[in-house]
């Protein structure tokens, strides 16, 4: 993946409520699968989990620039997943991130 000198990646760092970590991994996925879709400048999400934390999500971030960002989250399905995830969130920290090699298939 070629990323310029405007690419914004971020690193999300969550911790879930563990009662309600599957309804969040739905509204989660549901709002990845909406934003790579329907959003030219998200060039990338991925979710992971911590192996034996399954509560503890990461989420890699990567837009095309800042105004892609600055669109991706006035969005309605990021509003909808912010809105209704609120309360599922214990912990949440962003760390913004240089990139120094991102490939995928």
């Amino acid at each position: 993946m070629k990323t310029g000198s405007e690419t914004i990646v971020r690193m999300a760092e969550l911790e879930i409520d563990p009662a309600q970590l599957e309804d969040y991994i739905a509204l989660l996925t549901e709002e990845i699968e909406a934003s790579v879709e329907k959003e030219p400048g998200v060039l990338m999400l991925h979710a992971v989990s911590v192996k034996d934390a399954p509560e503890k999500i990461r989420i890699l971030e990567v837009y095309a620039n800042r105004h892609a960002y600055e669109a991706h989250i006035q969005t309605p399905h990021f509003l909808k997943y912010k809105m209704l995830t609120a309360g599922m969130v214990q912990a949440l920290n962003l760390v913004d991130v240089d990139p120094i090699a991102l490939a995928a298939r």
